[in-house]
């Protein structure tokens, strides 16, 4: 993996970093594939049972687009008549909303500081969001005459309600991480001398837990999302005869006879 992106697994858990703290993070064509190559190993890997996205630095999780690099690619385009600048949603936004939101194990995004733009729409991939007191999230796209993308018309009128969204997204502004609490974007705001290890102490929870049944919870919420009560029940159904016959749910059912703490698989 290229330096601007970390990427390491420890004990079932895999945790990608962002590291451009002196650019805040922002999504360079280096990140972007950096990262998206990052979120697809864990997606992949057996032995990955949660991912914790973060970032470096205290001033930013990711505030989207690197617009210096970004005005340079759209000059280019001007003069090729190429249009290529704008791919990078299909080829590198769309496969990391994908792999985070798609993948059968739970994410955690750990927000350090303002996201932004594509690092507000990766946050809100995630499945829970750890934020520091010091946070805020920013849709940005209207600002800089663009619409939204990496997921976020999608994931964030299920947060916030489409009027909500609506607004966020045509009046951009600094959403806070206490608004955020309030609003469902957050679901836990700490101290952000505290975020790094909360962050991970949630992470490393859910890596020690039956990741089959988190995948499951996974797919019937996004299911039900989008489908009748009936064909939700029918999907439950199915789910939940799978997460029956693994070996954790056994395991969870020997060990509450016993009254011990379980100890997963993962299976």
């Amino acid at each position: 993996m290229a330096d601007t992106v970390l990427y390491e697994v420890s004990d079932g858990l895999a945790t990608i970093t962002l590291n451009r703290p002196e650019a805040m993070n922002a999504l360079n064509i280096a990140a972007k594939v950096a990262l998206r190559d990052a979120v697809q190993a864990a997606a992949g890997d057996d032995a990955v049972r949660a991912v914790l996205l973060t970032a470096a630095g205290e001033r930013a999780f990711c505030v989207g687009q690197d617009l210096k690099e970004h005005i340079g690619l759209l000059a280019a385009d001007r003069e090729t008549g190429s249009g290529q600048t704008m791919s990078t949603v299909r080829e590198h936004y769309n496969p990391i909303v994908r792999a985070l939101a798609g993948m059968r194990k739970p994410v955690v995004a750990g927000v350090n500081g303002v996201a932004a733009g594509a690092g507000f729409g990766f946050a809100l991939a995630a499945d829970y969001r750890v934020v520091a007191d010091t946070a805020a999230f920013n849709t940005s796209f209207a600002g800089v005459a663009l619409t939204a993308d990496s997921g976020i018309s999608w994931t964030l009128p299920r947060v916030v309600g489409p009027g909500r969204a609506a607004d966020l997204l045509l009046f951009p502004r600094n959403i806070k991480a206490q608004e955020a609490y309030d609003l469902g974007i957050a679901n836990r705001v700490v101290p952000s001398a505290d975020l790094r290890g909360e962050a991970e102490k949630v992470a490393r929870a859910l890596a020690e837990g039956p990741t089959m049944a988190y995948g499951a919870i996974k797919e019937a919420v996004a299911f039900g999302l989008s489908h009748s009560l009936e064909e939700t029940l029918e999907k439950e159904d199915e789910l939940q005869t799978r997460a029956g016959s693994s070996e954790d749910h056994a395991i969870a059912v020997q060990a509450f006879v016993n009254k011990e703490k379980p100890k997963y698989l993962g299976r």
